[in-house]
């Protein structure tokens, strides 16, 4: 019932303080930090902010009454840290999506992410029709050097099944401290199960994705921008340029690829940008609203080669860091951008470690390139790519203000780095993409594996390839439904819910529209037979080797094809730079 007193009924969950009580030490609390975290101000500095101060002190002082009151009366138990977590985020969720509270476990993710260390074998896993697969091995550490394959399937951890496990469950359960032991059962087509004893160790992720020559240019792929990735992308260039020299061919150029890249560390960028630009060249400014927190980043380290033909490619995904890239280079002429226009995220978040573990990350400041413009992008119509708003620009001519590039290039604003070329990212047909998401061609790809040890010579004969797995696809039961029959669907449905009586002739008509469907959805297999047997071959050779799948997909990129290209002949590089 309810207590119109606002007395404690007996048989509360825990004992609180009087409400005056929390009430006063806590002004007092705020009080004092407040005039301990501005020292050096004088009184009537002080004066003229108090109503500011004011409003923190009554915000945190209301909150603790709300939250003093709601654990005294509450009608049930409460979590007390449950609700303390989500009057956080709901507090930050007021402003923009970067600004976020992370618990002690989502710390250590963090942490490791920056790091590009987390203690483990070096496997990658995910679930397919229920059970956990590998998909990548990372070379070197333990699971690669036990002779776990990309195909198997992990079916126990230390004796515990994983068959009611989540995804993110049996990755807990592979974490451990550097030096334990982890048993693993594993199940692969074609061999008797067997278990397998490993001890974890600190696997060290490179930053460089994949490295290779493509007609005497180097390419090189880059995943993130953590604590070594300048270092991981020095020691690609070098490899690249020994590779040139021992093959006796001409070291032409070099493609960065940062698609899909989401970004990382500041100074990281700042470093990356080194690489490749003269000693002392501006990079990246930042401007906050405090003094403290604006700031011009240059380069401050003589480059690998500052001339050398450079391409970036860039697309819709490729944010953050990778973007101050990105922007450096166009900026100040140094190479030619290749893709999509960036992302647009171009915040600084500040990473404040707090109380029992917990940091806390804030949006402190903005990313402007060295022509000015600001990287991030305003998100007011872009409501799909975030629940929130992202710090929108006041001034909406933002988007067509002219800047100019060191060569007196214009470039534009409105957030994201657009590129110098825009090539279109491939886009997936829907049943090749539906195939994809159900882990079809990877199923596919691990049974072909297990009945040929040797890998196989790409092209593969496609006749007979493609009429394994579509038996393959039929013993599944898998049906490609399109969009155009989804909606048929229901429309039939809705027509039968509202007119239920029998009518031959509208039966008739839609038994024709769905022949007509079936027969549309035939062709679309038909016409993307050569897209999925490609998809196919490559991820065949994936099982057996990584390195050559990731080759036989640039063969078939039209991006990275647009580059070689363009950093092969000199004078369209020149003439897109107006060199």
């Amino acid at each position: 019932m309810d207590n119109p007193a606002g007395r404690p009924e007996c048989g509360g969950s825990f004992p609180v303080l009087g409400t005056g009580m929390v009430r006063g030490a806590l002004v007092w609390l705020l009080t004092l930090l407040l005039f301990s975290a501005f020292p050096n101000q004088t009184l009537h500095a002080v004066t003229s902010t108090e109503r500011e101060y004011f409003d923190i002190i009554r915000s945190i002082d209301l909150l603790g009454e709300v939250y003093q009151e709601v654990a005294k009366d509450y009608v049930d138990r409460i979590d007390s840290g449950e609700m303390m977590y989500a009057g956080i985020d709901g507090m930050l969720h007021t402003l923009d999506p970067y600004t976020v509270f992370l618990d002690e476990d989502a710390s250590k993710d963090f942490g490791e992410l920056t790091s590009g260390h987390y203690p483990g074998i070096g496997v990658s896993i995910s679930s397919l029709e229920g059970k956990i697969y590998v998909t990548s091995t990372v070379e070197g550490y333990p699971a690669s050097k036990s002779g776990i394959m990309v195909g198997d399937r992990i079916v126990s951890i230390n004796t515990k099944d994983l068959g009611k496990l989540s995804l993110e469950e049996v990755k807990d359960l592979i974490k451990g401290p550097a030096g334990s032991a982890i048993t693993i059962r594993i199940e692969r087509q074609g061999v008797p199960a067997f278990s397998l004893k490993l001890v974890r160790e600190e696997v060290r992720v490179n930053s460089v994705n994949y490295s290779g020559l493509i007609e005497g240019i180097g390419y090189i792929e880059m995943k993130n921008f953590g604590t070594r990735a300048a270092d991981d992308l020095r020691n690609a260039y070098q490899a690249l340029r020994k590779e040139a020299l021992e093959k006796k061919v001409p070291f032409k150029g070099i493609i960065l690829d940062l698609r899909n890249n989401p970004g990382g560390l500041l100074d990281v960028a700042v470093d990356v940008t080194s690489l490749f630009v003269r000693k002392g060249s501006e990079v990246v400014s930042i401007k906050g609203r405090l003094p403290e927190t604006s700031k011009s980043y240059a380069t401050a380290t003589s480059p690998l080669d500052a001339s050398l033909p450079l391409a970036i490619l860039v697309n819709s995904e490729t944010a953050s860091a990778a973007e101050i890239v990105s922007g450096a280079i166009q900026d100040l002429d140094r190479g030619v951008i290749i893709g999509g226009r960036s992302y647009g995220k171009g915040l600084v978040q500040s990473v404040i470690r707090i109380s029992y573990g917990h940091t806390l990350k804030i949006t402190t400041a903005k990313y402007y390139t060295p022509s000015g413009r600001l990287i991030q992008k305003d998100r007011d119509d872009d409501d799909e790519r975030s629940p929130r708003k992202v710090l929108p620009g006041k001034d909406k001519k933002q988007a067509a203000k002219v800047y100019f590039t060191s060569g007196r290039r214009k470039v534009y604003g409105g957030g994201g780095i657009t590129p110098d070329i825009e090539v279109a990212d491939p886009v997936l047909p829907p049943y090749l993409s539906e195939l994809r998401r159900r882990g079809l061609l990877f199923l596919f790809s691990s049974g072909y594996r297990s009945t040929n040890s040797s890998m196989p010579l790409i092209p593969l004969e496609r006749k007979g390839l493609m009429a394994s797995f579509g038996d393959f696809i039929r013993n599944r039961k898998f049906m490609f439904t399109m969009e155009t029959e989804q909606r048929f669907n229901e429309l039939k449905a809705s027509i039968e819910q509202e007119r239920p009586e029998r009518d031959e002739n509208r039966e008739k008509i839609l038994a024709g529209l769905k022949e007509e469907i079936d027969r549309i959805r035939e062709r679309e297999i038909e016409h993307e037979s050569d897209r999925v047997a490609a998809a196919l071959e490559v991820e065949i050779l994936r099982h057996y080797n990584e390195r050559l799948a990731r080759r036989a997909e640039l063969d078939q990129d039209p991006a990275v094809k647009k580059a070689v290209e363009v950093l092969a002949d000199s004078h369209r590089y020149s003439s897109v730079l107006h060199l």
